[in-house]
């Protein structure tokens, strides 16, 4: 019987029917199942290597490289309060310190009630927007105590705190683990026809493309080789 759910099942299969080596969907996998549990627990770690041909061993060797992959539980809500150099000098380390005092958990920690989980951080890529926390890997830019409030009595009472769009549409806010919103999706007759490396003959495809036939020759001075003398 599998890890996954009826549905997380097929979407594995899915996943794995897209690469020759099934050791490849490794990563994607991992993703699905912490989609599925909010982290990636023993019992989903022996499932993926039982359906990739690795060993649990590796499958952890591979998942704990990246900060995104959790193994052990975390809140619904995982915020990350940056407190890198940019987001330092405007205020992150004070944000942090007002994070953990309203949430009553120091980073790394978890309330009691299992809905946040508090992370300080490195640079999350929005020097420009600094201070930035983000929930659930969901950006608030630009932030202050008072923005992080006010996230956190959206989040309690149950709205989003995602700014509305032009459309006035708001955004929801998932669950940690929830990455993707829209499932990759490739037909059949659209696949690349990827096969595995001791299956291919000859030079691959794009090496006639680098050829020197492929390209105008050039001189030793820069001229084109088929320009006349001047």
């Amino acid at each position: 019987m599998s890890w996954f759910d009826a549905a997380r099942e097929r979407t594995a299969r899915d996943i794995l029917a897209r690469y020759p080596k099934p050791r490849s969907a490794v990563i994607p996998l991992l993703h699905l199942a912490q989609e599925q549990e909010g982290w990636v627990t023993p019992a989903a770690m022996a499932e993926i290597a039982e359906l990739t041909g690795t060993t649990p061993a590796e499958v952890l060797g591979t998942g704990s490289f990246y900060e995104m992959f959790k193994f052990h539980p975390v809140g619904t809500h995982l915020v990350n309060v940056c407190t890198n150099v940019s987001c330092q000098l405007l205020g992150g380390e004070e944000l942090l310190h007002h994070v953990e005092s309203t949430l009553g958990v120091k980073a790394g920690g978890t309330t009691d009630d299992g809905v946040f989980t508090v992370e300080d951080v490195e640079c999350v890529a929005a020097c420009t927007e600094a201070p930035c926390f983000t929930v659930n890997y969901r950006y608030f830019h630009r932030a202050d105590a008072g923005t992080f409030d006010e996230v956190v009595a959206d989040i309690r009472a149950g709205r989003s705190p995602i700014e509305r769009g032009a459309a006035g549409d708001a955004g929801d806010l998932p669950v940690h683990g929830t990455l993707g919103r829209v499932r990759q999706q490739v037909p059949d007759d659209r696949r690349a026809g990827v096969v595995p490396p001791e299956q291919v003959e000859g030079a691959p495809s794009w090496m006639a493309t680098m050829s020197p036939a492929a390209s105008p020759s050039v001189s030793p001075d820069g001229a084109d080789a088929g320009e006349g003398a001047s």
